[in-house]
């Protein structure tokens, strides 16, 4: 034993005996911690029996912490249930031990000294109100030997070295899923790879549209109709399916994974509030992409707080609605044929419950003319990343939209048949992340092996290799934690916290991944010409779309005080 307490063995990247009765037994330790501080926060911003918004507000960053807390939780679970999985299907090796021994590692020593909720912040469990007593389940012997052991320069250098050896695979260690669902993920990475790698940068660069072949064969693959019905001409497959989907055309460019969740997101709309009719006139056309949709809720001044939003809808003698107000951030608006649209149709209100949720139908736009309709103009936001579909302000001044098409064919309830859909919104952003995220670590890989400094390849520098380790270890974490709330969603089950989390936790990884890949290329990370510009310009949308970080946090937080 060394001085410091870490095993020789360990510090030189051998695996740790008995690792999954430690990973096992280290879960509980830290489920009991977040029992403790949930129930310390809890009683802190309780007032007359119930929890008091203004006391979480309050109390802001002990609020979003807990929610970042309950994500580490998680993912420790998570992790570990991974590893059962494949252990028991004998395919625990090597690569996926020294994962999942550095993923303990690393998030235990973070719940135990701080955890990193954005770069300039760290939450530390006195912030949470707990002193040594409320902390002391972390030092049972399990975890002491996890942080201690898990997560050193030897088990980093170690992953590195297999991951060369087993460069070929599709994914750095088992995902854990079924054969089919790998089946899926093996056709669409090599559509990304013959289709979408080669061009992404170019049409990033140019700030291009993605042609319009590109989504003409993704729906041949079935991309927009993916989870619709099979009644309404989609393939009823699961959001899982769609997870992995997300992830690998992800993977390949940002912006050909997120078409897929435009329709993906319109379809559940429909589905969800839609009347019979209209699912029978909308959703063939969205699983086809002869009908593609955009989403128009924000505006100029209201952000997140969408029940604040002004733009009113008002019906006139013909039974038609006219649309008056503002949007902007709108994706993908100008060559779409419906916008999801959200209105307030009782001018009386001032928050959700005078919003009205409409399919409004409009005429695809040029690049020249984007908006040709009547009562509806507006022009293009130019932005770092994030650039395939493009980002639009609009201005509607009585726009028409036939009474038909009020979603459900009632008012008032364009918020709840929104919310309805945050849960699959926020599983395909957590997908799309871990693309994102898994992007960031191929280029790396590739660039570190290939590019020599001082004599030798840079990925023999241990601060190099470690960084490719820690993104591979991460990109896995998040991974699991998208599959798991895909994989509830699929059962049925609630899972707004789920998706919150995973949602969480893959932007913050992605972010990491890219920005650490461009610190591996050094210099010319900061060049245009190479990808991992593209990536970490990309990466940095997903901790504000859908629901920014801090906005995830407050939903997590509010879900495991209530």
């Amino acid at each position: 034993m060394a001085h410091d307490g870490q095993d020789l063995s360990a510090a030189q990247g051998v695996v740790l005996p008995d690792l999954l009765r430690l990973t096992g037994a280290a879960v509980a330790p830290a489920e009991t911690v977040l029992e403790k501080a949930t129930e310390r926060l809890r009683a802190e911003v309780t007032a007359d029996g119930r929890v008091s918004g203004r006391l979480v507000e309050a109390n802001q960053t002990a609020a979003h912490g807990l929610a970042w807390l309950a994500t580490y939780v998680e993912s420790l679970r998570q992790m570990h249930r991974w590893a059962e999985r494949l252990d028991g299907e004998g395919r625990f090796t090597e690569v996926e031990q020294l994962i999942l021994q550095i993923a303990f590692g690393e998030y235990l020593w973070q719940l135990r000294g701080g955890l990193q909720m954005s770069q300039g912040e760290i939450l530390r469990l006195q912030d949470l109100g707990l002193g040594e007593e409320e902390t002391r389940a972390l030092t049972a012997p399990e975890v002491m030997t996890l942080t201690q052991q898990g997560n050193t320069q030897g088990a980093r250098t170690r992953l590195v070295e297999l991951m060369q050896e087993r460069a070929a695979e599709v994914t750095v260690g088992a995902s854990g899923l079924d054969d089919e669902l790998e089946m899926i993920r093996e056709q669409f990475r090599r559509f990304v790879v013959d289709k979408v790698q080669p061009h992404a940068h170019e049409w990033h660069l140019k700030d291009e549209l993605i042609p319009m072949e590109v989504i003409t064969e993704l729906a041949e693959m079935g991309v927009f109709g993916l989870t619709i019905p099979e009644e309404y001409g989609g393939l009823g497959l699961s959001k899982a399916s769609m997870c992995v989907v997300s992830e690998e055309l992800s993977r390949g460019y940002i912006g050909v994974g997120s078409l897929g969740t435009r329709s993906e997101i319109a379809a559940e709309l429909i589905i969800g509030g839609g009347t019979e009719a209209q699912k029978e006139k909308w959703l063939p056309g969205l699983a086809s992409a002869e009908v593609l949709p955009t989403a128009v809720f924000t505006e100029p001044n209201t952000g997140s707080d969408l029940g604040s939003l002004r733009t009113r809808a008002v019906k006139d003698d013909a039974g038609d609605w006219r649309i008056t107000g503002n949007k902007t951030w709108i994706t993908h608006a100008s060559r779409t044929q419906v916008m999801t649209l959200l209105a307030r149709t009782d001018p009386e209100t001032t928050d959700y419950r005078g919003l009205s949720m409409f399919l409004a139908e409009k005429t695809p736009g040029t690049d020249d003319h984007p908006f040709p309709d009547e009562g509806i103009s507006g022009g293009e936001i130019e932005v770092l990343g994030y650039r395939g579909m493009k980002e639009y302000e609009i201005a509607f001044d009585d726009f028409r939209v036939a009474g038909d098409n009020l979603l459900g064919g009632e008012e008032g309830q364009g918020f709840k048949q929104l919310m309805a859909t945050f849960e699959s919104a926020r599983i395909q952003t957590a997908a799309r992340a871990v693309g994102v995220a898994q992007s960031a670590l191929d280029v790396s890989m590739r660039y570190a092996q290939d590019r020599k400094q001082f004599g030798k390849p840079l990925i023999a520098f241990p601060r190099v290799s470690g960084k490719l380790a820690m993104m591979a270890v991460e990109t896995m974490i998040a991974r699991q934690l998208t599959y798991f709330s895909a994989f509830e969603k699929d059962g049925g089950r609630r899972c707004d916290l789920e998706a919150g989390m995973a949602k969480l936790l893959g932007a913050r990884v992605a972010w990491a991944a890219a920005d650490n890949g461009l610190q591996i290329h050094g210099g010319n990370g900061f060049a245009l010409e190479y990808d991992i510009s593209r990536i970490l310009c990309d990466a940095r949308i997903l901790n504000i779309f859908e629901g920014a970080a801090e906005i995830q946090a407050q939903v997590i937080a509010r879900r495991l005080l209530g």
